[in-house]
């Protein structure tokens, strides 16, 4: 999440990883937060388990902005008249659904001891975006984070310097993806590209919604993990919620000097959980954990991966682990277990080996592969390699958070708590906010349409562009 320069930036990023819980003032602010462990409590509305079904919540037609609504008082979390915020409606053909799915890995016990008894493997929250049919906009507008999730993150996020707890309300903000929507009507034979998301260190998986839903609406099965006790909070069906542990690990790790340690754990529980999600993907029949809309129909041949952060950083190291990623785009995560962007010591193995297929890095301004080490390494070690393909980008005026939601929703919360101009652009940047997510959305599309679906992109990918002036290519 959002972070500036030097020390700031470092901790924002998978440079600092799950530094940033202390380093953003989650640790320091303490609370439930902070702390281990499940809750249960009253179910709560999520993106829903049935495709095909409205539900008797009302939604807004996909592509058309959410009228500003005021935040009831008395919700989980909720501030008191506070306006809801909007996300930019993705510019696809295709309207968008979405479906939530709670997946249970048994053959592993889940890496940090969390859990209630009975809920001692490793469980997942994902969420199914895909390309949705006619009659859409009569399903509900999924939420970015459910009440319980938006408690969590408005204690625990980056942004705390500047925006106070109980100030805005997170729960408040729909996507543009509709819940439950049916799946488009396919060609006979037609398959779809699958790209997976993971988001950066201690943000949810909903914080990446506005490039998954662009995707989406691109013809793309886009597939979100939340990392379970690492995300402020992960709410499952029933209003159990595994709160994050992160803060604790960072304290026992400093404690005791193994950082390092901590970083390759985190890495590797990441790199599992999408492999885990891979698998679940491919399995067939009532055992699918897919809609029926979307059985049989996954292109499971052209896989993708992307994500900010520590996401990115997943991306690439589980490109480097699994066959099946034909692509990565990394958004602005070191790819090393260090603190330091500079630092060349404890690199991955995808920084060791480099990849042998296609990886776009793409920076915040003044990361290139010349000034973060892990960059450079997998630059270095890719060179020469059948397959490989890397693209640097760097779009000018960029923060660290710029890849991820709040470079659409910060403005909105400095109009609502009166920030400064200088604090918002501490936090995403100088970048017009429409202008960074133009350019995100252009260069990930195109990214995944080149390797996924062997589309041209009119050179997008190859030379600079006068449609995106902002994005420079670093040679």
């Amino acid at each position: 999440m959002g972070a500036g320069a030097g020390a700031e930036r470092r901790v924002a990023r998978w440079g600092a990883a799950v530094g940033v819980l202390v380093m953003g003032g989650a640790l320091a602010a303490g609370g439930a937060a902070a702390t281990a462990g499940t809750t249960a409590g009253k179910p709560t509305t999520t993106e829903g388990t049935t495709a095909g079904k409205p539900t008797t919540t009302a939604g807004t037609t996909a592509g058309e902005p959410s009228t500003p609504a005021v935040a009831r008082s008395g919700g989980v979390g909720a501030p008191r008249s506070v306006a809801a915020m909007t996300l930019p409606a993705p510019t696809g053909r295709h309207q968008v659904g979405t479906v939530a799915r709670h997946l249970i890995d048994r053959q592993r016990r889940d890496p940090w001891g969390g859990g209630t008894p009975g809920h001692r493997y490793r469980e997942l929250m994902v969420s199914v975006r895909y390309p949705a049919g006619a009659g859409a906009g009569r399903y509900p507008r999924a939420a970015q984070l459910t009440p319980r999730e938006a408690a969590a993150f408005d204690r625990m996020n980056s942004f705390s310097e500047h925006v106070p707890p109980g100030k805005v309300a997170w729960q408040a903000t729909r996507t543009a993806a509709h819940t439950g929507a049916p799946v488009a009507a396919l060609r006979p034979g037609q398959r779809l590209p699958v790209v997976l998301y993971s988001p950066g260190a201690g943000d949810p998986r909903g914080f990446g919604s506005t490039l998954c839903d662009e995707l989406a609406s691109r013809g793309y099965v886009v597939v979100t993990v939340d990392h379970t006790y690492e995300a402020p909070a992960v709410e499952f069906p029933g209003g159990r919620v595994a709160r994050s542990v992160m803060p604790a690990e960072v304290v026992k790790a400093k404690k005791t000097g193994r950082m390092t340690e901590l970083l390759r754990k985190v890495s590797a529980v990441r790199v599992a959980d999408t492999r885990f999600v891979l698998d679940e993907l491919g399995r067939r029949g009532d055992a699918s954990p897919l809609p029926r809309g979307l059985r049989g129909v996954l292109d499971l041949g052209a896989v993708g991966m992307f994500g900010q952060s520590a996401g990115g950083f997943t991306a690439a190291q589980t490109m480097h682990d699994d066959r099946r990623i034909r692509a990565a785009a990394n958004l602005d995560g070191v790819m090393g277990y260090t603190q330091r962007d500079a630092d060349p010591s404890n690199p991955s193995t995808v920084g060791r080996d480099g990849v042998d297929r296609p990886l776009l890095l793409m920076g915040m301004d003044g990361d290139t592969h010349h000034t973060v080490a892990s960059w450079g390494a997998v630059w270095e070690h890719s060179r020469g390699r059948a397959g490989a393909w890397l693209r640097d980008l760097t779009l000018r005026g960029s923060r660290h958070a710029t890849y991820t939601d709040a470079e659409t929703l910060i403005p909105q919360v400095a109009r609502q708590v009166g920030l400064s101009r200088a604090e918002v652009t501490k936090m995403i940047g100088s970048v017009r906010p429409a202008r960074a997510v133009a350019a995100q959305r252009g260069y990930v599309s195109a990214f995944f349409d080149r390797w996924l679906r062997g589309r041209g992109d009119g050179g997008l990918l190859d030379r600079p562009s006068a449609r995106y002036p902002e994005v420079r290519f670093v040679p």
